[in-house]
């Protein structure tokens, strides 16, 4: 099972988006191993953003993710970083195909509500700096096989 990071961001918290995104995470087969509401500091935003330092809209970047609570959390399923990113759609939600997440709710590539871990090493990163020891959990949802096989 792999684990990825997801963020619900300002955009789709102040939309209330949230509850009804994180059921198709859910109805997908994927299980949460951690999730909180959060205000996310500078620090931690120019940390998780870090890559795109030097480009000309970190600064807005880290405005928008600053500008109001999160919800951020660890999805766990078979081959979650690719499952979250196809559910997600394109960046944009102007190019995102309808179906996808983005393409049902975003008109926009900054408020594009969800990030998602893009990599295995990303996600590792990622995690480990949104959550402490302890704070992703392992457990079994009964029923598990007839979501992912195993028979």
């Amino acid at each position: 099972m792999q684990h990825t990071l997801i963020i619900f961001k300002p955009d789709c918290v102040q939309r209330r988006l949230v509850g009804s995104i994180l059921a198709r995470f859910e109805a997908k087969g994927l299980r949460i191993a951690a999730l909180k509401l959060i205000q996310v500091s500078r620090e931690l935003g120019e940390k998780h953003y870090a890559e795109h330092k030097d480009k000309p809209f970190f600064g807005g970047l880290i405005d928008f993710i600053t500008g109001g609570p999160v919800v951020v959390g660890v999805l766990e399923g078979n081959e979650a970083i690719t499952v979250v990113r196809s559910m997600l759609g394109a960046t944009s939600g102007v190019a995102a195909a309808p179906g996808t997440i983005r393409g049902d709710y975003s008109i926009s590539k900054q408020n594009n509500l969800l990030h998602g871990s893009d990599s295995p090493e990303s996600a590792a990163r990622e995690i480990a700096l949104w959550f402490g020891e302890g704070e992703v959990l392992d457990y079994t949802i009964a029923g598990s096989d007839w979501v992912f096989g195993g028979f």
